[in-house]
């Protein structure tokens, strides 16, 4: 990729050591976690975040600010955006780092043989397995009893696991060495954290289209499900993963673009991360969709054997009379020749439809399904050990953005001192998400993660993002930013981008955050809790959450969007003082030009 040329340094900003570093910081931020557990295919329904990705990369350049200066440099009316980019992106960090907990923690186990998710332990009178193990299964044992130890309500804390605090502390400390001088360093740990997921999905996509059962499940992937896409959930979630997928809404993308030369293609650059991330999100899926087909197959026959098994005994026939491919057919004979002795087999229904249907996304297809499939497949240790390592980097990378979203505003707004050194500044905030992320690792945890990322994730950033598009398009004006676009891109802006900032994006965003508040007025907010003494257990028990926990879930959904007004009503009382003040001249707007000329040509004194 051709390096734009650089603009003189006189702003003291640190730079990008070439374009490919900045592009693969984005697509690092962008592609995580969720292109690899929530279900992509979904999402690439929806193509609604593209203006919003490049409205972001075209203001971090062209203000060379972070969310917080550049929001309130566009109007000090709107510095409360930036301010709710920032506390989204510390909420967000602070569990989404403890999620990468449970991937250490999965990926220490993993050089064990076997692999302690395969087998359940005995009890403690080591007369018969562990009754809890015993009624679900082993992988599920080790995920709700040995990693979370987790508690059968929300509202029961239960303990700090000593094993989730230190592999906590060793995901902070690890996001610390990476951060700790900001992009300076992230810049090249980005190498490393960004290219290798690709190599290891490249291995998986090999062996997983090698497996039996992987183009049953690649069927699946590809048969969309229309009974499904009439729920306007699945939309609204798809809505809402898109800001997830492209980390849009969250300040990390316009610090980063802020690093960037003042004339340099923004354009290009939003359209080449989106693309990358829609194509990682197809990309992975396969794999996993393979290996999900293969799990699925194995389930099937491993019903079909019990069933021939039984009916072989009942009917005291020769062994390998009823095979796989014949199964339909004796099962038909014979229920045609004894239907009440057959009944009275109580064989398990087998379809293999039912068994793509199991899987699920998030954690659970990471720490559950996949890990169930992992151990059916031959060498399964390096598969683990490779799996989690790939989460592992997508997962940091990620952090490398959520934490820039922090870091990049705190260096810039005059609350701090100059004089703080970066390593103390980025040490600061690990040390403090540590502490805090503490709560993550009790028994409840994993409920609090759940809310978190329900409430905390997901409807403050439309709310973000709508204030963004109204700031650009209809505060600082489409024909004055055009101008900008213009300047740093060398071509006019397309009137696409222009009726999609001015119309399209914010009926869009309003529509979804009134469809999305809608639904959570309409049902009380449930969770699924473990319960072994639960009467259906190894299911979940579905339970409501009390009012003390509903309270904190709104708290969370309205803190980040509370600083929009809030920010904007201080200023206005400032103003409001001001104007009395017969000396007072109100600021004049800016222009993207200038403000980048004033760098160029200091003004002579």
């Amino acid at each position: 990729m051709d390096v734009p040329p650089e603009v003189p340094k006189e702003d003291g900003r640190p730079k990008w050591d070439n374009k490919f570093q900045y592009i693969l910081s984005c697509i690092g931020f962008a592609v995580g976690l969720g292109n690899v557990w929530r279900f992509p295919y979904l999402c690439q329904i929806h193509g609604g975040g593209i203006p919003l990705l490049h409205l972001e990369l075209a203001l971090g350049q062209c203000l060379r600010k972070g969310s917080i200066n550049a929001w309130h440099t566009i109007s000090p009316y709107l510095g409360g955006v930036g301010v709710a980019s920032l506390m989204v992106s510390i909420l967000v960090s602070l569990y989404y780092n403890t999620i990468l907990t449970w991937v250490m923690w999965y990926f220490i186990n993993s050089f064990q043989e076997p692999l302690p998710w395969s087998i359940c332990p005995l009890n403690e009178n080591r007369t018969g397995l562990n009754e809890e193990c015993y009624e679900s299964t082993a992988v599920n044992y080790f995920w709700y009893r040995k990693t979370l130890n987790i508690t059968p309500d929300v509202t029961d804390s239960g303990t700090l696991q000593w094993w989730l605090i230190l592999c906590l502390a060793a995901c902070w400390a690890i996001v610390y060495l990476c951060t700790i001088r900001g992009i300076e360093t992230t810049g090249k740990a980005i190498y490393v954290t960004a290219i290798f997921p690709y190599l290891v999905l490249t291995i998986f996509l090999i062996h997983g289209l090698s497996l039996p059962g992987a183009t049953e499940g690649l069927v699946y992937l590809f048969t969309p499900n229309l009974n499904i896409l009439q729920n306007p959930r699945v939309w609204l979630d798809a809505a809402t993963q898109i800001f997830f997928s492209l980390s849009l809404a969250f300040g990390g993308l316009i610090a980063f673009s802020s690093y960037n030369p003042s004339k340099n293609d923004c354009e290009k650059d939003a359209v080449t991360v989106a693309i990358v991330n829609s194509i990682t999100s197809l990309y992975a899926s396969i794999p996993v969709f393979s290996v999900l087909g293969f799990k699925a197959l194995t389930g099937y026959w491993d019903c079909l054997d019990r069933n021939i098994i039984s009916v072989i005994n009942e009917y005291d026939l020769p062994e390998q009379s009823i095979t796989r491919q014949n199964y339909t057919d004796w099962i038909t004979f014979l229920n045609s020749s004894n239907p009440e002795k057959l009944a009275g087999l109580k064989l398990k229904s087998c379809d293999l439809q039912e068994f793509l249907d199991q899987s699920v996304s998030g954690s659970g297809l990471a720490f559950i399904v996949f890990t169930q499939a992992i151990i059916l497949m031959p060498g399964s240790q390096a598969w683990a050990i490779l799996f989690f390592v790939m989460l592992f980097s997508l997962g940091l990378s990620s952090m490398f953005g959520n934490i820039e979203g922090v870091f990049t505003p705190l260096l810039e707004v005059k609350v701090i001192s100059k004089s703080i050194p970066k390593e103390l500044l980025s040490g600061i905030i690990c040390l403090a998400s540590f502490l805090f992320a503490l709560c993550f690792t009790l028994g409840s945890g994993s409920y609090w993660i759940d809310i978190f990322d329900s409430y905390a994730g997901s409807l403050p950033l439309l709310v973000i993002a709508f204030f963004e598009v109204i700031g650009v398009a209809y505060v600082y004006k489409i024909k004055r930013f055009s101008k900008d676009m213009k300047w740093m891109t060398g071509r006019k802006l397309n009137l696409y981008w222009q009726i999609t900032w001015k119309f399209i994006s914010p009926l869009l965003l309003l529509i979804v955050f009134v469809a999305f508040v809608t639904l959570q007025i309409q049902k009380k907010p449930t969770y699924a809790a473990w319960n072994p003494k639960y009467e259906h257990f190894p299911v979940k028990e579905q339970k409501v959450y009390p009012p003390w926990v509903q309270a904190i879930c709104v708290l969370l959904a309205a803190l980040p969007c509370i600083f929009i007004p809030l920010v904007a009503l201080i200023h206005l009382i400032k103003r409001m003082r001001r104007s009395k003040d017969p000396s007072f001249v109100p600021p004049e707007i800016f222009s993207c030009q200038e403000f980048n000329s004033n760098f160029s040509h200091p003004p002579q004194k």
